[in-house]
């Protein structure tokens, strides 16, 4: 290929082949943002799917969720919908699902209590933030910190106070288990045995030998079959199966 240059006034000039791994990495989802009901790709879709992430971390049916708003969360959360689409994603909802105008009657109707606090001030935290603490009526609670990273994106940054980086992109196995050797080659062998490929596999923890979480990302299909198998190990709390 001859080496032409692309000229962008006076201040910028490329090559062709430059040109061509530039567009290779932008995606037309990043163009036209995902299919959804709401203003705000960031605001709307980015916060349901937060919230749809979180719901997915516990099981049985959620009766409270609590939601706590940072940054242009708090600020806007009423006029952009975030608090509807919020409350839509733990109730199991798509982004492009109409019923999220009306999930606040949703909500009472189905009996999932829930409430919305302006969170401080925190230098860390990226501008569309919200930590959801759930209960369901199994007993069981999670606290999640997610953030919507624009486009429809978002990204869960901490469960139960272990910061974590699961994006909800890939159909994922999320396991809490006791942090002590031989653990994860006993999950590498049951995802073996299931033909399963890891796409990414990362493990997360605040404490050496205390609590830790592995999450395993794969391409392709996670069978049921799969849980059991690995919460039979006796220092394995639990596994969730996220299907994409």
């Amino acid at each position: 290929m001859i080496g032409m240059i692309f000229h962008f006034g006076d201040r910028y000039k490329i090559t062709a082949e430059e040109a061509a791994d530039s567009m290779k990495e932008i995606s037309i989802f990043d163009v036209i943002g995902p299919t959804m009901i709401g203003p705000s790709s960031s605001h709307t879709a980015g916060a349901l799917r937060i919230a749809l992430l979180a719901g997915k971390l516990v099981r049985g049916r959620v009766l409270r969720a609590d939601f706590t708003l940072y940054g242009s969360f708090a600020q806007t959360y009423k006029g952009h919908g975030t608090d509807r689409a919020l409350v839509a994603g733990v109730m199991g909802f798509s982004t492009d699902d109409p019923r999220i105008r009306d999930s606040f009657s949703l909500a009472e109707q189905a009996g999932l209590a829930y409430s919305f606090t302006i969170g401080g001030l925190e230098r860390v935290l990226h501008p569309n933030t919200v930590d959801i603490t759930l209960q369901s009526d199994t007993g069981q609670s999670v606290s999640v910190r997610g953030a919507s990273t624009g486009g429809g994106s978002c990204l869960i940054e901490r469960i139960d106070g272990v910061a974590v980086s699961l994006s909800g992109d890939y159909n994922t196995l999320l396991i809490r288990q006791q942090d002590i050797p031989g653990v994860v080659a006993y999950i590498t062998g049951v995802l073996s045995d299931y033909g399963i490929n890891i796409a990414f596999m990362r493990m997360y923890r605040e404490t050496k030998g205390k609590t830790a979480y592995t999450i395993i990302e794969v391409d392709g299909g996670l069978s049921d079959a799969i849980v059991p198998r690995i919460e039979g190990h006796p220092a394995i709390d639990s596994a969730l199966l996220i299907q994409i």
